[in-house]
């Protein structure tokens, strides 16, 4: 039998289940935050941008991040659970993935994934269930889980 992790994520928050069997409850396995996500723009940088001369060395302008502060912190949370995922993938501790995740978040977790994880994702939900109990969460699945 093929074992199956569930994972349901936004960028703050990530609850990982397995399942037993195709119509089995869901089982907590593993729980992982990322509180700055929580956080407002202005409490997450440290101080008001630098100045940056004009070529003719009057009249600078602000200096603006590349990267919004929040989205480094989701990338760097999306990847801390690709690196998760793969790890668990690269010891065999599961076969297929189904990945329901707030959709501003999806992408991201996509794009951080490995083609070989990618290849693993029998199922997408594109809905926000971290907060759900795993009970509610089994009912956004389908009623048998696939490939099992």
């Amino acid at each position: 039998m093929k074992s199956t992790y569930v994972l349901v994520a936004d960028s703050t928050h990530a609850r990982l289940f397995s399942a037993e069997s195709p119509s089995s409850q869901l089982i907590e396995l593993e729980t992982m935050n990322n509180p700055e996500g929580r956080l407002h723009d202005r409490d997450i940088t440290s101080d008001i941008p630098g100045k940056i001369n004009g070529s003719s060395g009057a009249g600078g302008h602000a200096y603006e991040d590349e990267t919004d502060p929040k989205e480094h912190l989701s990338v760097n949370f999306a990847r801390r659970i690709a690196k998760y995922l793969e790890d668990g993938r690269n010891s065999r501790h599961f076969e297929q993935l189904l990945v329901v995740s707030a959709p501003a978040f999806l992408g991201e977790l996509r794009s951080q994934f490995s083609s070989q994880l990618t290849k693993l994702v029998c199922f997408e939900l594109a809905k926000n269930l971290t907060t759900h109990s795993n009970e509610e969460i089994r009912s956004h699945l389908p009623q048998y889980l696939p490939g099992l």
